[in-house]
């Protein structure tokens, strides 16, 4: 994995990845990301519109993150994506 700010990052499919490891990569983060959020829904005892909010924001981080780590949304900056090990 290379540490933030040392360069470009491949982009999944792309150059420098291996075929097929950047697409588990993507799907083992997702899976992370929604068990996270589930634990919280279920076990963290907030008031349901506080609920929605955290989980609408933390929808749209993902669907932003998603965007910009497959280059449809491209900046001056980059945004890893995870590397399994």
């Amino acid at each position: 994995m290379l540490p933030l700010g040392s360069g470009p990052v491949p982009v999944p499919g792309g150059p420098g990845c291996a075929p097929g490891r950047s697409l588990i990569n993507v799907v083992l983060t997702l899976i992370v990301s929604g068990v996270l959020l589930y634990l919280i829904n279920r076990f963290i005892p907030m008031q349901r519109t506080i609920k929605t909010i955290l989980n609408w924001v933390i929808v749209i981080c993902v669907i932003i993150w998603l965007l910009y780590g497959f280059g449809v949304i491209s900046s001056g900056a980059s945004v890893p994506m995870p590397m399994v090990k």
